[in-house]
């Protein structure tokens, strides 16, 4: 699809004798696709030479303006963002979705500043403003719709009072094939996080649980002596969804969430099939108290039938499936990069190693799906990585997860 704006000539004589462009035609594949999607952004009809400029414009869900900014020399009169390197922009080298997780917000470090649009419990979707401009002159602009929730995606909250367990709950529209529903495990941030992933999961045909295990109404407020049992319930809530296929169960967690979701893997083979751990731990880590980072020292964070897990490292040869361990080497929490590795050299049930995506230049908040501009440093704390990098490790890690979520089971 196409938009085509401005009036008169293709060209116009400037100051200086150059022609400069007076229309541009706005190519975009797909302006409306789901939010892990890529897009294919092309302008044609520019003025050979042209110093052309490519902007994207959002708004986050506190009303702040952001922007992202690549100029390109347009030498044939086109411009491709899969296909050419921007002089210069708020991204570098040839990224077709540069322009989007590189925005940077109006006021703030981008460094630090995360953007965060409407939620998938308050909107389906969000806006992205794409502008052209040469010549001091504003060619072509068009909107791109980049959605979390598809239409028909059905959301239910799960309550510690009515169902044992703090949840969100989505499920695909209608009828369809079923699929391996999926449970998603934050880390030390707590409470109920990863709702976006999940409704893209469900967007995508996967029932999907985004979990709080403390932190929340109802939980523990630190993270200390959370028994497996608790992330077993939620599990068998999931996996006894519409369109959930029993058989192919996995959890995703990240960083602390990443410890859950190894472990429930290994001593849940019958419920969960696959797990995939972000930025893992290869150990299970003491107890943590947000709002005291020693109280938890020398006390256990899980436990399970009433004893506590201690684990170094966790046990993954009775796992059913695959654990797919993605680490960061510039991870500044703790060495996620080491840990994946170790991973991957474990076996399964059936004898079959695990797998691990390494990022070397990437940090701890390299996780779960891509195109949003994210931070390097969250609650005073450098997490490592560039925003270059993370992005990277996420635009290619994400449909790798995809990939194991289809082929769970197999």
């Amino acid at each position: 699809m196409a938009l085509l704006v401005g009036a008169g000539c293709t060209e116009g004589r400037e100051q200086g004798g150059h022609q400069h462009s007076r229309t541009a035609t706005l190519t975009v594949d797909k302006p409306a696709a789901l939010a892990d999607e890529p897009v294919r952004i092309r302008i044609s009809g520019l003025a050979a030479g042209d110093e052309t400029t490519v902007m994207t414009h959002a708004t986050d869900h506190r009303g702040r303006a952001w922007s992202g900014r690549a100029v390109f020399a347009a030498a044939d009169g086109t411009v491709d963002l899969h296909r050419d390197r921007p002089r210069t922009g708020t991204y570098g080298g040839v990224d077709g979705m540069g322009l989007l997780w590189s925005m940077r917000p109006a006021e703030g470090d981008p460094d630090t500043t995360w953007f965060l649009p409407d939620t998938s419990r308050t909107a389906a979707s969000y806006r992205v403003r794409l502008t052209v401009a040469a010549g001091g002159r504003t060619l072509a602009e068009r909107h791109l719709t980049r959605t979390w929730t598809r239409s028909g995606v059905r959301h239910q909250e799960f309550t510690v009072s009515r169902d044992k367990v703090r949840g969100s709950l989505f499920l695909p529209s209608g009828r369809g094939l079923r699929r391996a529903p999926v449970l998603l495990l934050g880390g030390s941030e707590g409470g109920l996080a990863n709702e976006t992933a999940a409704a893209l999961l469900a967007s995508r045909g996967h029932p999907a649980l985004a979990l709080c295990y403390f932190g929340c109404e109802g939980r523990p407020k630190n993270l200390a002596g959370i028994p497996l049992e608790y992330f077993a319930t939620a599990a068998r809530l999931v996996r006894d969804q519409p369109r959930a296929d029993p058989r192919r169960l996995a959890v995703i967690g990240v960083s602390r969430g990443s410890e859950a979701a190894q472990m429930l893997a290994q001593y849940y083979p019958d419920l969960v099939h696959d797990a995939v751990a972000y930025m893992p731990s290869r150990d299970t880590w003491d107890a943590y108290h947000p709002d005291c980072l020693s109280c938890g020292r020398g006390h256990a964070a899980w436990t399970h039938r009433g004893k506590a897990l201690r684990l170094a490292p966790i046990p993954l040869d009775r796992v059913r499936g695959t654990v797919l361990a993605i680490g960061g080497g510039d991870d500044r929490l703790w060495n996620s990069l080491a840990s994946a590795r170790s991973i991957a050299r474990e076996r399964n049930a059936a004898g079959r190693q695990h797998r691990a995506l390494l990022y070397p230049k990437a940090g701890h908040a390299a996780a779960f799906f891509p195109y949003l501009p994210s931070a390097v440093e969250g609650d005073g704390r450098p997490l490592g990585g560039t925003r270059a990098a993370d992005a990277h490790a996420k635009a290619e890690s994400w449909p790798q997860v995809l990939q194991l979520l289809r082929r769970a089971g197999q």
